[in-house]
């Protein structure tokens, strides 16, 4: 065998060495090129996700600070005012309930601690269990001035503030009638800034005042209710999940005039 031959192999063992090598570059290829890929976009897509989340979950933090000022449980930090003639108040069953008085029957917080006197947010469930008048005398601080909002007064239907420069409900600009059902419950978001007094029932806005050059009052019927209470008139009511939060500079800025 002359040294020509012994460098020279056989077509067949060519063929097999470039299959073999092929293979290996194919196992190679899979075994590491994809799972790499895998993994740097479930980094990328974790990375995104703490990234999207993290201020969203913030600003929900932010803007759901609510202080209960109803346990549930007991008139803890509420005491009842004595109208003359009301009616008993008691706990029952995780709700506060006001019985039917002659006339007024109601409660008023005495942990003013948790009252901001502006800027803030309050919400609650009232129902009229019996009667025919307001179920919810809400009285509430607008700065140095107290105010009322009426649902379901004057025989039944009406709702409204009292008192704009001086009228009451009944005879100022946010007068509405709506239809009140017994036994069913109501939701009543208030809210309170430097500008305006907003109301909503069921999601329903039925107040927007403006505060402006205006003159915030209450009756003096309820003045036993200052600086925050709820009364009702000649009628049985059923409250709940009354809470309070202060509104974020940005919730006070949308209140104001547009320029």
């Amino acid at each position: 065998m002359n040294e020509h031959s012994t460098l020279t192999f056989p077509k067949s063992r060519i063929i097999f060495i470039k299959i073999y090598v092929l293979m290996l570059m194919t196992i190679f290829t899979v075994s590491t090129g994809p799972v790499s890929a895998d993994n740097q976009t479930d980094k990328n897509t974790k990375s995104k996700t703490t990234q999207t989340q993290n201020p969203t979950d913030s600003k929900k933090k932010k803007s759901q600070k609510w202080v209960s000022l109803f346990n549930g449980k007991s008139l803890d930090g509420w005491k009842v005012p004595q109208f003359g003639g009301e009616g008993e108040v008691h706990v029952a069953n995780g709700n506060l309930i006001l019985e039917m008085g002659v006339d007024l029957t109601g409660v008023t917080i005495t942990d003013t601690k948790k009252l901001p006197l502006t800027n803030y947010e309050v919400e609650l469930e009232a129902m009229r269990v019996d009667g025919n008048d307001f179920f919810c005398g809400l009285t509430f601080p607008v700065k140095k001035d107290p105010c009322s909002i009426i649902l379901g007064g004057w025989g039944g239907s009406l709702c409204g503030l009292s008192s704009i420069d001086g009228d009451d409900a009944s005879q100022n600009s946010t007068t509405s009638f709506q239809t009140f059902k017994k036994k069913q419950w109501y939701k009543i978001r208030l809210q309170v800034t430097n500008h305006k007094i907003q109301a909503w029932l069921d999601g329903k806005q039925i107040i927007d005042q403006n505060l402006k050059d205006r003159k915030i009052s209450i009756r003096h019927e309820v003045e036993l209710s200052k600086p925050f209470g709820i009364t009702s008139f000649s009628t049985t009511a059923a409250l709940k999940n009354i809470k309070i939060r202060k509104l974020t500079k940005e919730e006070v800025d949308k209140t104001a005039p547009r320029k």
